[in-house]
């Protein structure tokens, strides 16, 4: 396990409360839900700047209710509106959070996205071994289940493309480390195979985090699909382990080695696309923080720790 005496960040952000929405989006969520909404209870998780709350309606009925302004974020709508797209094509079967509907003013408009509310709680802060076990299983049986992809989604190979981490930190003065530095040129290179490294025919999360995990009676559930994308089964163990390692649990290494497709993917893939995944880490760690995510730059930091201890160990 990592060291106890060293403080587990957790994703948390900034969110918007119930009473910050206009009343005329309280009541058409009412409306749509079949009842005005009498208590909202907000969810914390996450660094979203938007609202994420269980709601109550006075017919008795709940419902897990997000809900983001335009002006906290400039991107936060669009994401939103991505996840509207996939959560509405994954299969009821998935151990997902059903979806219900979404409501959308269009540019400079709110975007609202109503789910069934689960009773669960987070893995436990930091990790615990039975937690992870029952994390891991399910996300074996996941990839199982999405491969191939049951649904739509752009290739999990553009958001490696789009990273490229190592390459902007090498045209800008830095203050890596000795081993970083020295090995920038290397890491570029493998930065740059990780497009072509992850390619495969699974659905991938692509944001799989504690914050992001729900566990039920029924088991571990998965939501906010907004990152998926179609790309090789191994990838989401992959950029799970370093956060799970951050948060307490056992290195991210043996994180990986214990999920069924990390114990069999290939090596040099899996190198490329954890230096990429790193490098995109280190990166934005150094930039001011976006719009609304005061907590972002942070978490990212602590999570490209482990993210770049476990690369040292497999470059040379």
């Amino acid at each position: 396990m990592a060291d106890s005496s060293e403080p587990a960040p957790y994703a948390e952000g900034v969110r918007v409360q119930w009473d910050e929405l206009p009343k005329r989006l309280q009541s058409t969520i009412g409306a749509r839900l079949g009842s005005p909404v009498i208590a909202a209870v907000t969810q914390p998780g996450g660094f979203s700047p938007a609202l994420a709350a269980r709601v109550t309606t006075a017919a008795g009925d709940h419902a897990f209710v997000k809900a983001v302004p335009p002006d906290r974020n400039p991107d936060s709508p669009e994401i939103y509106r991505q996840e509207v797209v996939i959560a509405a094509r994954l299969p009821a079967s998935l151990p997902v959070p059903c979806f219900l509907w979404s409501l959308d003013d269009g540019p400079g408009g709110w975007v609202v996205l109503a789910f069934e509310d689960l009773e669960g709680r987070h893995p436990r802060h930091p990790w615990d071994a039975a937690d992870l076990q029952t994390v891991q299983r399910a996300m074996d049986e996941l990839a199982v289940r999405l491969t191939p992809a049951p649904v739509e989604a752009p290739a999990a190979a553009e958001h490696f493309r789009s990273w490229r981490g190592w390459e902007a930190l090498r045209e800008q003065p830095t203050d890596l480390d000795d081993w970083t530095a020295t090995h920038l040129e290397t890491l570029s290179r493998l930065e740059a195979a990780a497009p072509a490294a992850v390619v495969g025919r699974t659905l991938l999360h692509m944001d799989l985090r504690a914050d992001n995990i729900l566990l039920t009676v029924e088991g571990a559930r998965f939501f906010d699909w907004p990152w998926a994308s179609i790309g090789a089964p191994w990838v989401d163990p992959l950029l799970f382990a370093p956060s799970v390692e951050m948060q307490g649990g056992p290195a991210a290494a043996d994180v990986f080695a214990a999920s069924a497709a990390g114990a069999t993917a290939p090596h040099d893939a899996v190198v490329a696309a954890l230096a990429s995944f790193t490098g995109m880490l280190i990166y934005l760690s150094r930039q001011p923080p976006p719009p609304g995510l005061p907590t972002l730059r942070a978490f990212q930091a602590a999570q490209a720790a482990p993210s770049l201890a476990w690369l040292k160990r497999l470059v040379s």
